[in-house]
Protein backbone atom coordinates (compact mmCIF):
# COMPACT_ATOMS: atom_id res chain seq x y z
CA UNK A 1 0.00 0.00 0.00
CA UNK A 2 0.95 3.23 -0.84
CA UNK A 3 0.59 6.55 1.38
CA UNK A 4 -2.03 7.97 -0.10
CA UNK A 5 -4.39 5.63 1.52
CA UNK A 6 -4.95 2.33 -0.40
CA UNK A 7 -5.04 3.57 -3.98
CA UNK A 8 -3.97 0.93 -5.48
CA UNK A 9 -0.04 1.06 -7.72
CA UNK A 10 0.16 4.64 -7.42
CA UNK A 11 3.47 6.08 -6.92
CA UNK A 12 4.12 8.68 -3.84
CA UNK A 13 4.37 11.53 -6.49
CA UNK A 14 0.97 10.94 -8.02
CA UNK A 15 1.82 8.92 -10.85
CA UNK A 16 1.00 4.89 -11.79
CA UNK A 17 4.20 2.37 -11.02
CA UNK A 18 5.34 0.56 -14.42
CA UNK A 19 6.48 -2.63 -12.83
CA UNK A 20 8.30 -5.50 -15.50
CA UNK A 21 6.94 -9.10 -15.47
CA UNK A 22 8.34 -11.64 -14.42
CA UNK A 23 8.03 -13.94 -17.14
CA UNK A 24 9.97 -10.71 -19.53
CA UNK A 25 12.65 -10.73 -16.81
CA UNK A 26 13.14 -14.32 -17.39
CA UNK A 27 13.65 -13.80 -20.81
CA UNK A 28 15.88 -10.96 -20.92
CA UNK A 29 18.29 -12.42 -18.58
CA UNK A 30 18.48 -16.07 -20.78
CA UNK A 31 19.00 -13.46 -23.49
CA UNK A 32 21.91 -12.16 -22.08
CA UNK A 33 23.18 -15.15 -20.54
CA UNK A 34 22.86 -16.60 -24.53
CA UNK A 35 25.21 -13.35 -26.21
CA UNK A 36 27.42 -13.75 -23.35
CA UNK A 37 28.05 -17.62 -23.79
CA UNK A 38 28.43 -16.48 -27.77
CA UNK A 39 30.81 -13.97 -26.88
CA UNK A 40 33.05 -16.46 -24.93
CA UNK A 41 32.70 -18.62 -27.80
CA UNK A 42 33.63 -16.39 -30.23
CA UNK A 43 36.75 -14.92 -28.25
CA UNK A 44 35.82 -12.27 -26.20
CA UNK A 45 34.79 -10.23 -28.95
CA UNK A 46 32.07 -7.15 -28.17
CA UNK A 47 28.63 -7.17 -30.37
CA UNK A 48 29.71 -3.45 -31.96
CA UNK A 49 32.74 -5.52 -33.65
CA UNK A 50 31.98 -8.41 -35.45
CA UNK A 51 28.89 -9.55 -33.88
CA UNK A 52 26.76 -6.39 -34.34
CA UNK A 53 25.37 -8.49 -37.51
CA UNK A 54 24.24 -11.09 -35.90
CA UNK A 55 22.47 -9.32 -33.26
CA UNK A 56 20.30 -7.95 -35.84
CA UNK A 57 21.98 -4.49 -36.29
CA UNK A 58 21.96 -2.56 -39.11
CA UNK A 59 24.69 -1.03 -41.10
CA UNK A 60 27.80 -1.83 -43.44
CA UNK A 61 30.71 -4.01 -41.60
CA UNK A 62 33.14 -0.93 -42.75
CA UNK A 63 31.06 1.40 -41.14
CA UNK A 64 30.57 -0.97 -37.69
CA UNK A 65 34.32 -0.98 -37.72
CA UNK A 66 35.16 2.83 -38.07
CA UNK A 67 32.86 3.34 -35.49
CA UNK A 68 34.72 1.12 -33.05
CA UNK A 69 37.97 2.10 -33.96
CA UNK A 70 36.70 5.50 -32.77
CA UNK A 71 35.36 4.28 -29.48
CA UNK A 72 38.26 2.50 -29.14
CA UNK A 73 40.59 5.67 -29.35
CA UNK A 74 38.79 7.96 -26.98
CA UNK A 75 35.92 6.15 -24.26
CA UNK A 76 34.33 9.02 -22.63
CA UNK A 77 33.58 8.43 -19.04
CA UNK A 78 30.36 9.78 -17.79
CA UNK A 79 28.58 12.73 -19.24
CA UNK A 80 31.70 13.69 -21.17
CA UNK A 81 30.84 11.71 -24.22
CA UNK A 82 27.57 13.52 -24.33
CA UNK A 83 28.34 17.38 -23.60
CA UNK A 84 31.49 19.01 -25.31
CA UNK A 85 33.10 20.84 -22.82
CA UNK A 86 35.57 23.93 -23.40
CA UNK A 87 37.85 24.31 -20.53
CA UNK A 88 40.77 25.95 -20.78
CA UNK A 89 42.58 24.46 -17.61
CA UNK A 90 41.64 20.47 -18.69
CA UNK A 91 45.22 19.48 -20.01
CA UNK A 92 45.04 16.75 -22.57
CA UNK A 93 47.41 14.59 -22.52
CA UNK A 94 48.90 13.19 -25.93
CA UNK A 95 51.72 11.40 -27.11
CA UNK A 96 54.83 13.42 -28.42
CA UNK A 97 57.06 12.77 -31.09
CA UNK A 98 60.89 12.88 -30.63
CA UNK A 99 61.35 16.00 -32.87
CA UNK A 100 58.43 17.54 -30.56
CA UNK A 101 60.61 16.29 -27.25
CA UNK A 102 63.63 18.80 -28.86
CA UNK A 103 61.48 21.34 -29.44
CA UNK A 104 60.05 21.57 -26.08
CA UNK A 105 63.68 21.60 -24.14
CA UNK A 106 64.13 24.75 -26.41
CA UNK A 107 61.15 26.54 -24.83
CA UNK A 108 62.17 25.37 -21.46
CA UNK A 109 65.09 27.14 -21.55
CA UNK A 110 63.92 30.18 -21.64
CA UNK A 111 64.68 31.71 -18.26
CA UNK A 112 62.93 34.08 -16.20
CA UNK A 113 64.18 37.19 -15.11
CA UNK A 114 65.31 36.30 -11.20
CA UNK A 115 67.21 33.23 -12.85
CA UNK A 116 68.36 34.98 -15.27
CA UNK A 117 69.65 38.10 -13.06
CA UNK A 118 71.20 35.32 -10.33
CA UNK A 119 72.97 34.06 -13.47
CA UNK A 120 74.79 37.02 -13.92
CA UNK A 121 75.49 38.00 -10.35
CA UNK A 122 76.89 34.69 -10.35
CA UNK A 123 78.98 35.17 -13.39
CA UNK A 124 80.37 38.70 -11.83
CA UNK A 125 81.52 37.37 -8.67
CA UNK A 126 83.39 34.68 -10.02
CA UNK A 127 84.97 37.33 -12.48
CA UNK A 128 85.73 39.53 -9.74
CA UNK A 129 87.53 37.01 -8.04
CA UNK A 130 89.76 36.12 -10.58
CA UNK A 131 90.73 39.59 -11.21
CA UNK A 132 91.40 39.44 -7.09
CA UNK A 133 94.20 36.73 -7.57
CA UNK A 134 95.56 38.79 -10.33
CA UNK A 135 95.91 41.84 -8.47
CA UNK A 136 94.13 43.65 -11.41
CA UNK A 137 91.80 45.21 -8.48
CA UNK A 138 92.77 48.19 -6.64
CA UNK A 139 91.47 45.79 -3.09
CA UNK A 140 93.67 43.45 -4.38
CA UNK A 141 96.76 45.88 -5.11
CA UNK A 142 95.90 47.48 -1.59
CA UNK A 143 96.04 44.51 -0.15
CA UNK A 144 99.47 43.57 -1.66
CA UNK A 145 100.98 46.75 -0.80
CA UNK A 146 99.79 45.93 2.86
CA UNK A 147 101.40 42.44 2.68
CA UNK A 148 104.94 43.74 1.65
CA UNK A 149 105.24 46.17 4.08
CA UNK A 150 103.69 43.46 7.11
CA UNK A 151 106.38 41.26 5.39
CA UNK A 152 109.19 44.30 5.90
CA UNK A 153 108.16 44.68 8.82
CA UNK A 154 108.44 41.43 10.15
CA UNK A 155 112.07 40.37 8.36
CA UNK A 156 112.79 43.61 10.41
CA UNK A 157 112.20 42.17 13.47
CA UNK A 158 113.34 38.76 12.57
CA UNK A 159 116.49 40.81 12.44
CA UNK A 160 116.52 42.56 15.32
CA UNK A 161 115.71 39.08 17.46
CA UNK A 162 119.02 37.63 15.51
CA UNK A 163 121.33 40.64 16.56
CA UNK A 164 119.82 40.20 20.11
CA UNK A 165 120.56 36.61 20.15
CA UNK A 166 123.75 36.98 19.19
CA UNK A 167 124.17 39.75 21.54
CA UNK A 168 123.20 38.14 24.06
CA UNK A 169 125.37 34.92 23.53
CA UNK A 170 128.63 37.23 23.29
CA UNK A 171 127.81 38.81 26.51
CA UNK A 172 127.74 35.54 28.13
CA UNK A 173 130.79 34.38 25.84
CA UNK A 174 132.33 37.17 27.78
CA UNK A 175 131.53 36.19 31.08
CA UNK A 176 132.06 32.86 30.96
CA UNK A 177 135.90 33.96 29.54
CA UNK A 178 136.70 36.12 32.63
CA UNK A 179 136.13 33.55 34.96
Amino acid sequence: MSRRGGRGKVHHKGKRRHFTDAEELRAEMEKDKREKDWREKKGGQDLSDEGAAAAGKSGSESEEESDSEEEKQAKPKGVSGLIEIENPNRVVQRTKKATELDADDSSKSQLSRREREEIARQRNILRQRKLQEEGKTDQARSDLARLSLIRKQREEAARKREEQKKAKEAAEATKTGNR
